[in-house]
């Protein structure tokens, strides 16, 4: 019996893929894989205010707007990544963001939110950034991602801070992604990321404090 052997993916294909997968992204349609940590809702889960409930809303949409810049960040380094070890690097911690992503989404649901409006633009500059990483070398690349991490969990440490004490859906959410996000970082150093220069990492800073301004409100 014959078999077909596939043909490899083109330019064209890949970017086809990639407009595919950003658009089940930013439809919300995308599912994890494990289970949310912070479990079903119960009817006896405490009740937040109204005011208790925006910011927390708030907190899990800046979150939201993390995973959707994390999905496009390590698409776009894989997709032109060439070291297959790498590439797989980059895609595992990207099936994990789409864990958090479906969680985060959950969550803002439940707290009867709604996600950034802003997400197609985050998801546009975040792949351009991550394939600009990925073009400077494994280094530096797995650099990009670990310096990325740390500052993911430095957010998330201080969304535990300040999210309501009685939140606990939340906090179980965000104590996981912190978790995993940590991981990823351990990982990309493993791999040989490198210290980025400073003035990376101030404008790295800079632009994530304007993504928090704007996805508490938009």
């Amino acid at each position: 019996m014959q078999t077909t052997q596939q043909r490899p993916l083109t330019p064209l294909d890949k970017l086809f893929v990639e407009v595919s997968k950003a658009m089940e992204i930013l439809s919300g349609s995308v599912r994890g894989t494990r289970a949310n940590p912070a479990g079903p809702v119960q009817a006896d889960d405490p009740v937040l205010t109204p005011a208790e409930q925006r910011h927390a809303a708030g907190l899990m949409r800046i979150n939201h707007v993390g995973e959707i810049c994390a999905q496009a960040l390590y698409r776009g380094q894989a997709l032109v990544c060439k070291d297959p070890t790498i590439h797989h690097v980059l895609m595992h911690a990207a099936s994990e963001e789409v864990d958090h992503l479906a969680w985060c989404y959950d969550r803002i649901t439940e707290l009867n939110s709604r996600p950034s409006l802003l997400n197609p633009f985050w998801y546009a500059g975040s792949f351009a950034l991550g394939v600009v990483a990925s073009v400077t070398g494994t280094a530096r690349n797995m650099g990009f991602m670990a310096e990325t991490e740390r500052q993911v969990e430095a957010h998330l440490n201080h969304h535990l801070e300040t999210l309501p004490p009685q939140d606990i859906r939340s906090r179980k959410i965000v104590t996981q992604m912190r978790d995993d996000e940590i991981n990823h970082a351990n990982t990309a150093i493993a791999h040989g990321g490198v210290e980025l220069p400073a003035p990376v990492k101030v404008a790295m800073k800079l632009m994530s404090k304007v993504m928090t301004t704007l996805a508490y409100r938009i």
